[in-house]
């Protein structure tokens, strides 16, 4: 499948979990995905697996919570390859499930840093890119926890909730154009942050990444029309 052939994807947090499944999708549908994810090892698992599929990817490990290491991805990518056609926004910090008042300022800034900053910083330096592409697509990752508040979970859902109304602002500035901005919920999946939050659950009783990226991945897709949307995936168990 090479529907994306010549696109420019960039992934973030694409070491592991959705991110890693999402990046090896696109690869699999023609795209070269740019990944990113702070371990340089779990980057390199990543693009063996893009290659035994048939792909290509460019290794970029950065830490999200670094804004200015964020802000030079749009002209780096613009200076090696003149484009950027679609941006998925994966890449999340759990932080410490723990009381609202019990929440320290340190691993407030590190959600805060992950969860919603480096999503301001990652539309502020892809937007003119994405913009000028032929059918420019970004998607970013929320959380069900958004519309259904959680003891313990404030933090990671006061963060998914700010990140939803951020990207629906977007979406709703770029109405007028060729971009394309939408949200995916992946629901429960079988993912690290999954399981640190959850250690005692089984993880063959949730979905796996692979099950719910390609309609993730689908958003995407030069022919998507959906804009401004929260898009929930469908494959639970």
């Amino acid at each position: 499948m090479s529907v994306l052939a010549g696109q420019i994807a960039l992934v973030t947090g694409a070491s592991r979990g959705i991110g890693r499944a999402a990046a090896i999708e696109l690869a699999r549908r023609g795209a070269h995905v740019v990944i990113t994810a702070r371990t340089q090892g779990g980057l390199e698992e990543t693009d063996d697996a893009i290659r035994e599929a048939g792909g290509t990817a460019t290794l970029l490990p950065l830490d999200l919570a670094d804004g200015a290491a964020v802000d030079r991805i749009g002209p780096s990518l613009f200076e090696r390859f003149r484009r950027l056609d679609i941006l998925l926004g994966n890449a999340g910090a759990l932080g410490v499930l723990t009381p609202v008042p019990h929440i320290q300022d340190h691993d407030w800034a590190e959600v805060v840093g992950v969860n919603l900053s480096a999503g301001l910083h990652l539309i502020r330096t892809a937007a003119p890119l994405l913009l000028a592409a032929p059918a420019g697509r970004a998607a970013f990752v929320t959380s069900r926890i958004v519309g259904r508040p959680a003891a313990y979970w404030g933090a990671y859902g006061a963060t998914k909730a700010a990140l939803e109304h951020l990207v629906l602002a977007w979406a709703e500035e770029t109405r007028r154009t060729r971009l394309r901005v939408n949200l995916f919920d992946p629901g429960v999946v079988a993912t690290r942050l999954r399981a640190t939050a959850m250690p005692g659950e089984d993880p063959a009783t949730l979905a796996r990444p692979e099950e719910v990226v390609p309609a993730l991945v689908d958003l995407c897709m030069p022919e998507v029309t959906r804009h401004a949307e929260v898009v929930r995936a469908a494959a639970q168990r």
